[in-house]
């Protein structure tokens, strides 16, 4: 309920009251000048007939026409006047009652007045101490769901205060998860780092009692997966950061997927697989080119690994909702435990490649998602792994 809305309702509910006292303060002084009235006339026709009890028909009949509302032509007949008398006269034994009427209902209206709004400042300050108590209760981190007040004028604040507790509660669990997930990171990072290195200080260790060739080919192994690892963990700190800007343009899917397999000739020539992407006709994404290439190139990598001296497949169709991608190897396939971990930082599978590092296929995931698609794996009914890619045709990927 808005302010003024309540304003309004308390204004109308003290007119009601002091209209309902007026109207019984008028029925009371009506009672009582009706009283009066009656008294008076029985005194004077009682005066009347003592002194001239023959008169009793004329006081009689007088009486009749008077009640008969025949006042008015009596009244014009002024006979009181001429003999000296006044209307105040007759209505000094009154006065007094009068005065105490007016003071009654004068302090009566005030009376009301005053109650209305002691009731709703007492209202508003026990308002005011529930917000207060509550706001305590969230600084300690104790607070409960607001209960529900009936609507008034704190209505408003009472809903801008919850949101503004449930945003700074969101806020504090996504620094709390982003700690952890960094804490995490951090230790698979050194887990991922701990390797190489140690690879390496046993290669020099070894060329120290004697030259070996094997030995320097296994430093430089190393040295290269540590440059693969620092360029990922470059790319996902972007990531994270939302430093990484993803330029929207129109991109062919054919060019993306024929420029992600040329940029793995080399590695698919020396593992002995073949790579197949049909030309589909055009159908156009809007997405980056550089970075959708790098995510396609990945995949395809992942594909190439579990189907050595085999085909990688590629498939894409588009309708007016998105546009799929299928990319598939003719493998073994991924072990069903491994399906709902295959996208996380880190993690490998058991059948994974020598050397990986566990974050292509995450940052795969991130690249797509973050240009309105979706990604998801799994096994072909034939055999073999697939991944299945969809860019959504405008609004959020689903």
């Amino acid at each position: 309920m808005s302010g003024r809305k309540s304003v309004f309702v308390t204004a109308a509910f003290v007119l009601s009251v002091s209209l309902a006292a007026s109207f019984l303060a008028v029925m009371l002084v009506s009672r009582y000048y009706s009283g009066l009235q009656f008294d008076l006339l029985n005194g004077i026709c009682s005066e009347i007939l003592e002194e001239e009890p023959e008169a009793e028909d004329a006081v009689l009949t007088a009486l009749k026409e008077y009640i008969s509302a025949n006042a008015h032509g009596l009244a014009q007949r002024d006979i009181l006047s001429p003999l000296g008398y006044r209307r105040s006269d007759f209505s000094q034994s009154a006065y007094r009652q009068n005065v105490l009427f007016s003071l009654s209902g004068f302090s009566a209206g005030v009376f009301l007045f005053f109650f209305t709004i002691l009731y709703r400042n007492k209202m508003e300050a026990r308002r005011i101490q529930a917000l207060a108590e509550y706001l305590e209760q969230v600084n300690i981190g104790k607070a409960v769901i607001l209960s529900a007040h009936r609507e008034d004028d704190f209505s408003k604040l009472e809903d801008e205060i919850y949101k503004t507790v449930t945003f700074l509660y969101q806020a504090r669990d996504a620094a709390v998860q982003a700690k952890n997930n960094f804490a995490e990171n951090l230790s698979n990072i050194a887990h991922q780092i701990k390797t190489p290195i140690t690879a390496i200080s046993l290669s020099v260790q070894t060329m120290k009692r004697e030259y070996s060739q094997k030995s320097l080919e296994q430093i430089q192994k190393q040295l290269l997966r540590l440059t693969h690892l620092e360029e990922a963990l470059l790319v996902l700190s972007r990531l994270d950061a939302g430093t990484l800007v993803l330029q929207r343009e129109e991109i062919d899917v054919f060019t993306v997927l024929s420029l992600a397999a040329d940029n793995l000739q080399e590695l698919f020539a020396a593992s002995g697989t073949s790579i197949d992407i049909p030309e589909r006709g055009e159908m156009a994404i809007t997405a980056d080119l550089d970075w959708t290439m790098e995510a396609m190139i990945n995949l395809m990598k992942n594909c190439m690994e579990h189907n050595r001296g085999g085909t990688v497949h590629c498939f894409y169709e588009q309708n007016p909702l998105y546009t799929q991608i299928l990319i598939w190897d003719e493998g073994k396939g991924f072990f069903k435990e491994d399906i709902p971990h295959l996208f996380e930082r880190f993690y490998r599978g058991k059948n994974a490649g020598e050397g990986g590092i566990g974050i292509g296929l995450s940052l795969s995931k991130e690249i797509i998602e973050r240009q309105n698609g979706t990604i998801r794996a799994q096994n072909m009914p034939e055999g073999g792994a697939c991944f299945e890619i969809r860019f959504y045709t405008g609004g959020s990927s689903q």
